[in-house]
C-alpha cells in the first residue's frame, strides 16, 4: 500500500509542471499581425509592427487585458497573395485570437478566406478595395476606408479643385488599384469629365517610358495613378525625364515618403496626393498622444496613415476584448457589429460598423508634395 502511495506521489510531483506549463500559456492572449516586412511594402509593414508593438507594450505594462499579458505574434507576407495564404494558415495553427492585416487587398483577399474558414476575429488597417467585405465574411472588418468613397473625392478633387476635364487614369491590375481605378471613372464620368486615357502598368516593369509616351501625347489635364508607392516613384522620375509637363494626382497608396526617395526631389514636387489624413494633421487628442508615444520610443515620427491605422487596428480589438470579456470571435464580431458605436480612434471618431463590417463614415483630403518633399495639406479641398 506504500508503495502505491508513493507511486502515485511521484505521478502528481511529475505531472504538476505540465499543468502548470499549459496554465501559462493559457494566461498569454496571442494576437496576430500579419503584414510586408519584406518586399516593395516593407515600409508599411515594418511601421506595422511598431505602431502595434508600442501599444502591445503599454497594454502589457499596465497590466495586460483580463489580467492576461498580450503576445504579438508576426508574420511576413511580402505584400503577396501567395505568401498571405501561408501565413494566414501560420496564424491560424499559432492560435491567436485576433489577426490585424494584411497591408494591401491582394495579399489580404486570400488570406481573409483562411481566416473566416477558421472564424477568427480579423481587422485590416489598410486594404480598401470595395469588394473585400462583400463576401459575407461576419468576422472581417476594417479601421480604413474604402476606395469607392476615395474614388469620389478623387474625382471631386481633379474636376472642382483642378478644374481638369480631360483626365486620364492608371491602374496596376491589383485588386486594390484597379478597383480604385473603377471607382474613380464612373464617379468623374458622373461629373461630366472626359476620361480620354485609361490603361494599366505592370508592376514588375522597370521602364514604364512606352505607356508614358502614350499619357503625354493624349493631352491630359490631369492623370490619375491609383497604385503603390513603388511604381508611382519610377512614374514621377521617367516622366520628368522624358521632359513630360503631367499633372499627376495619385492614390493613398503613393501616400508614402519612400516615393518621393524613388522619384527624386525635383520630379515629386507638385504631385498630388488623396487619402486619409496623415497622423501629424489628425487633431484629435488620442492621435497626438499616439504621435508622442512614438516619437518618444522610435526617435522618428510615425510618417504613414497606415502605421496609424494598424494601431487603431489593436485598439479596437482590445477595446472589444474589455468591453466583453471574452476572446472568443463570434462574441468579439457580434460586439463591433451591434454595440461598438461612436468610439474615439486613435484615427479620429468611429461612428461604428455596417453588416458588412465597413467602418461607418469616411474621411478623405488632398496632399501635394513642396518642394521639400513634404506632404502639405493641400489649401483647396473638394
Amino acid at each position: 500500500m506504500s508503495r502505491k502511495f508513493t507511486l502515485l506521489f511521484l505521478s502528481l510531483v511529475l505531472t504538476l509542471p505540465l499543468f502548470a506549463g499549459c496554465q501559462k500559456e493559457a494566461e498569454v492572449i496571442k494576437i496576430g499581425l500579419e503584414g510586408p516586412m519584406t518586399g516593395d511594402y516593407a515600409y508599411e509593414g515594418q511601421g506595422f509592427e511598431k505602431a502595434v508593438r508600442l501599444l502591445v507594450d503599454q497594454t502589457n505594462a499596465a497590466g495586460g487585458l483580463l489580467g492576461r499579458q498580450i503576445e504579438l505574434v508576426i508574420e511576413d507576407d511580402a505584400g503577396d497573395p501567395a505568401q498571405a495564404a501561408l501565413v494566414a494558415q501560420r496564424l491560424v495553427d499559432a492560435e491567436v485570437v485576433a489577426v490585424i492585416g494584411a497591408y494591401n487587398s491582394t495579399a489580404t483577399e486570400p488570406a481573409s478566406e483562411i481566416y473566416n474558414d477558421a472564424g477568427l476575429f480579423h481587422i485590416t488597417p489598410s486594404s480598401t478595395a470595395t469588394g473585400l467585405t462583400q463576401k459575407g465574411f461576419q468576422r472581417f472588418f476594417r479601421v480604413c476606408f474604402l476606395d469607392d468613397r476615395q474614388g469620389l473625392f478623387a474625382a471631386k478633387f481633379i474636376d472642382g479643385v483642378l478644374n481638369a476635364k480631360n483626365i486620364g487614369i492608371l491602374h496596376d491590375n491589383s485588386t486594390y488599384a484597379q478597383g480604385l481605378a473603377d471607382h474613380t471613372k464612373r464617379y468623374a464620368e458622373e461629373l461630366g469629365l472626359n476620361v480620354v486615357f485609361y490603361d494599366a502598368i505592370n508592376p514588375d516593369d522597370q521602364d514604364f517610358s512606352p505607356i508614358l509616351t502614350n499619357i503625354g501625347a493624349a493631352e491630359l489635364d490631369a492623370i490619375y495613378f491609383t497604385g503603390y508607392h513603388a511604381q508611382g516613384g519610377l512614374l514621377l522620375k521617367q516622366s520628368g525625364e522624358l521632359g513630360l509637363d503631367l499633372t499627376w494626382v495619385m492614390g493613398n497608396a503613393s501616400n508614402n515618403p519612400e516615393m518621393v526617395q524613388i522619384a527624386g526631389l525635383a520630379n515629386a514636387a507638385g504631385t498630388y496626393i488623396t487619402t486619409e489624413p496623415l497622423p501629424k494633421d489628425v487633431d484629435y487628442p488620442e492621435a497626438k498622444k499616439f504621435v508622442a508615444d512614438f516619437e518618444a520610443e522610435y526617435a522618428m515620427s510615425p510618417d504613414s496613415v497606415w502605421w496609424m491605422m494598424a494601431a487603431e487596428a489593436f485598439n479596437v480589438i482590445r477595446y472589444a476584448i474589455e468591453q466583453t470579456e471574452s476572446t472568443d470571435s463570434q462574441v468579439l464580431a457580434e460586439f463591433l457589429h451591434n454595440e461598438a458605436k461612436n468610439l474615439n480612434g486613435i484615427t479620429g471618431p468611429i461612428l461604428g460598423w455596417d453588416e458588412k463590417g465597413d467602418r461607418l463614415g469616411t474621411i478623405h483630403v488632398a496632399y501635394i508634395i513642396n518642394e521639400s518633399g513634404e506632404f502639405i495639406m493641400n489649401p483647396q479641398q473638394p
